[in-house]
Formats: C-alpha cells, structure tokens, sequence
C-alpha cells in the first residue's frame, strides 16, 4: 500500500512537471505570421524603401500614390529594410522561404506551371518543377514538430497539379485555406466565385465556396478566414505560425470597389488605378489582422514579418527599363534592381521592451536597416526564435537576422544574393546574378547571342545607369570568379544548347 502511494505521489508528480513543462513552452514559443504579398516590389507602398547615401529612407512619386497607412504604422513601430532581396519571380521565393534555399540549390528555378513542365526552350531539364515534397525539410514541417498549429491561407503555389507539393498539407500546414498549384487567382471578385462561376476556371480559388456569390472581394474573404484560423488556435492553446500568402496584388488586376473613390481624380492610367485598390486592400487585411490580434490578448507575443516575393509587376510603362520599381530599374523577371528588391518590415504587434518574449528577439523601433537581408534569412531566423531544429545535413543559405533587427550592423561579412534563372519566357530571359558588397554582376547566357556581361556599382550607382564593366576589368573578373563559385556550390543547373549545359564564359 504504501508503496502504491509513493507510486501515485510520483505519477500526479509527473503530470504536474509535464504540465508546467507544457504551459512554459507555450508561454515562451512567439505566434509567427509571414505577411506575403504577391509581386508587391518595393515602391508599391506609402512606406519609402529606397534610401539615400546617408541611408535615410525617401519618398518618390509611387510612394506619394500608393495609400498603406497600416505598413506605416508597421514600420513605425518596428523595423524597414532598405536592401531586402527575393528571388525575381514567384516559385522560386515562396520556396526558399520554406526552405531555407537559394533557388540555385533547391532547384525550382523558374515560376511552377501548374499543368506542364515550362523549362522553356533552352531551360534545364532536370530543374525542379514539381517542387516541394513529403519529403522536403521545410519550416512549417519543422514548426509542427516543435509544437506549432500551422496554418496556410492563400496562395500556395509549391508544386503543380497532382504534386505532392500541390497540397500544403503535404508540407507540414495543419490546415490549408484556399492554396492549390495555381499562381493567380481565376477572379477576385465573390459574385465570380473567384473563377468558379465566371473569370479563369482553370485558375479558380478552392476552399473559399462559403463567399461564392457574395461581394466579399477575395483579399477580405482570405482575411476573414485567417483570423478564424487564429481564433482555433487560441482555443486549442497552441502557438501558431501563420503563412498568410495574398493573391493580391498579382493580375487581373480587378478594381477593388472598397477603395476605387481614392483614386478617382488621378491621372493614373485605368489598369494601375485597379492596381492601387489591391495594394490598399492588402494594406487592410494587415491592419485588420493587427486589430484582431490586440482585440484577442495575442498582440505582445505575435511577431509579424512583412514582405512581398518578387519585384514589382504594377502595370505601368517602361522607359528605358525604368517604370513600375522606378527610381530603382526593372520590374518582376528582370535582372535590375526593381526585379529582385521587396518591402521587407519586422515588428511585434505591440512592442513591449519588458516583455519576456520578446526579448528573445529585440526589434528597434522606428528603425531602418540599410545592410541586405534576403528571403533565405526569414527560415533561420524562424527557426532560432522558436526554438525548430532542422536536421545537420539541410544546407541553408540564409542567416539570422537577430542582430539586425535590433538595429545593430550586420555580423555577416560575406553578405551576398545569388538569383539564378536559367529559364526563358519572361521579362530577362537566361541569366544569373550577384549582389556582393556595392557590387552587382549580371551574366547574360548565350543561347542565341553571345555572352554579355554588366556590372553595377550599386554605391555610387544604385538605379543602374551606368555598367561599368568595360572600365573595372579585373573587378568584373572577381565577381565573375565569385558568381561561378556561388553557383557551384550550390550545384546549379545551367541553361542547355544542342544537348550541352552553358556554363559561365569568363571575361
């Protein structure tokens, strides 16, 4: 008898240390929400991203254009990054996102065509256009593991149809809104069933049947659903990690009725009038989502990141390559700036300097980091805060971004992007880049011409007027040297001619 006393004391013992164990974890795990805007470059925004030689941010035109109150406040209480890279189209970011990869590593080069394979004419014929797997290391798998409810709203666009990667739950999402192979929405429109009853079936939104019919426009329906997904993982006392992926503002460019009345008076063409609607509801989704969170006693240990997945796509004209991403040049596929800089903004939902969790990752106020971080960074950095392991043998090519969010200078010195796309079909056609320091090297493949280099002093030219590569020859040379090396070790595949890959020429 006695002994079965001590036998009871110890079990109700363990279950009391077990508890208290659970209830720190929970108390001591952040809410993660990655706040993804698609084709949102860096001037589709009130918000000035583009700095100055003395690293302060200025406003240009778009900025005066673009209504994003709620970024404002974003940025005002946390941290902006002037000089954040993605890759230059979509797939590819989203990818490493999960990842953790450069594109060049993980192998999915190009954006996924949902129905066939779109290597395109000379494009490598292994690169990965199924995507992600099962088997893939990929943060919300990680996240899960670590306790996490996971949840992904929006697009998805990890694989094509009947991919493993098709699904979201087939990558480590608890629960999918709305995300399927598709890159675009068939319609934004409720009353077009967002493709199901009128627009692009072949593109048309799942999961959302509940909102077909109605006037809820698909940027409010996709923030609706997201805070119900918040509510049951409050109730099921979980942290959660939410992957809130808009659609917007990627094409058609629908008008959103909701803000048309702002924009009536401009003298802005008809289509990017539209395009300023998406921007503004996309604005409206991350303030509601914030007034959700403070509504719900979630605010203090929710952190938000905030970015978009490609340069800009906003359909203006180009002059000279100048247009949509102007000052910087370029736009969405395009090897220049305006193709690979987005909007990038950390902050906890309400900043508070005594707060347990979030001193575990400090983020400045009012602050603006002008040394470069990318997408490859947002998997490590998530992984440290919370406390995810990923296996020894998962090669990452990101960094945290701990000491820059609080403010401080960067600790990595071999700060470098690498965009790798070996593909046709799009606004720059078969080539790699690399941003290393204030230089910026860009090799064109020659599948049809003949090898072409250009060379970018991004300190003293950061709008890329000037390819100074016929007057620095050694130091393209070195950059070259440096682009090859980034390249092979991460195993790229390279454009194919008459059977034969094309691997660098160097000058």
């Amino acid at each position: 008898m006695f002994k079965l006393k001590i036998s009871l004391v110890t079990l109700l013992a363990l279950v009391f240390i077990s508890s208290c164990s659970l209830l720190k974890t929970k108390k001591t795990q952040p809410n993660i929400i990655v706040f993804l805007v698609d084709d949102m470059g860096l001037m589709d925004t009130s918000v000035p991203f583009v700095a100055d030689s003395s690293g302060t941010p200025v406003k240009y035109p778009l900025n005066e254009f673009y209504r994003t109150p709620n970024m404002e406040m974003l940025a005002g209480q946390g941290i902006r990054f002037t000089n954040f890279y993605a890759h230059s189209v979509c797939s590819p970011s989203r990818t490493s996102i999960m990842t953790g990869q450069n594109s060049a590593r993980h192998g999915v080069t190009n954006w996924i065509n949902a129905e066939s394979n779109n290597r395109t004419k000379f494009g490598p014929k292994d690169w990965n256009w199924k995507g992600l797997s099962k088997a893939s290391v990929t943060l919300p798998r990680l996240l899960q593991q670590a306790g996490y409810k996971t949840i992904h709203v929006g697009k998805a666009h990890f694989g094509p149809i009947n991919s493993e990667g098709e699904n979201p739950l087939n990558i480590g999402f608890d629960v999918n809104i709305a995300g399927s192979s598709i890159g675009h929405p068939g319609s934004y429109y409720g009353q077009d069933g967002y493709g199901h009853l009128k627009g692009q079936k072949s593109r048309a939104v799942p999961g959302l049947e509940k909102y077909h019919g109605t006037e809820t426009f698909l940027t409010e329906a996709l923030t609706l659903e997201a805070k119900d997904a918040i509510a049951k993982a409050k109730e099921e006392e979980k942290p959660f990690f939410l992957y809130l992926s808009h659609y917007a503002v990627h094409a058609p460019f629908h008008a959103d009725a909701r803000f048309m009345a702002h924009y009536k008076n401009s003298d802005m063409p008809e289509y990017e009038k539209n395009f300023a609607t998406l921007v503004e509801g996309v604005d409206k989704s991350l303030g509601d989502i914030v007034s959700y969170l403070k509504a719900n006693g979630l605010d203090e240990n929710t952190l938000i990141l905030f970015l978009g997945d490609n340069g800009s796509d906003a359909p203006l004209p180009m002059v000279d390559g100048y247009g949509s991403s102007s000052p910087l040049r370029g736009k969405k596929g395009m090897h220049w700036e305006g193709g690979l800089r987005v909007p990038f903004i950390a902050s906890w939902v309400t900043p508070n300097d005594k707060s347990r969790l979030q001193k575990q990752l400090p983020i400045a106020q009012q602050a603006v980091q002008n040394e470069m971080g990318t997408i490859l960074d947002l998997f490590p950095t998530i992984c440290e805060l919370t406390g995810a392991v990923y296996p020894a043998d998962h090669q990452t090519d990101g960094y945290s971004l701990k000491t820059m969010l609080s403010g401080a200078p960067s600790d990595n010195q071999a700060a470098s992007f690498l965009n790798h796309f070996p593909h046709g079909q799009h606004n720059t056609n078969y080539f790699s880049s690399l941003v290393k320091g204030h230089w910026k090297v860009i090799y064109h493949y020659p599948v049809e011409d003949s090898v072409q280099y250009e060379f970018y002093n991004l300190h003293t030219d950061p709008f890329e007027s000037n390819d100074v590569s016929s007057e620095n020859p050694e130091q393209l040379k070195r950059m070259m040297e440096a682009l090859a090396d980034e390249l092979e070790s991460k195993q790229a595949l390279y454009p194919e001619k008459d059977g034969t890959q094309l691997e660098l020429i160097m000058p």
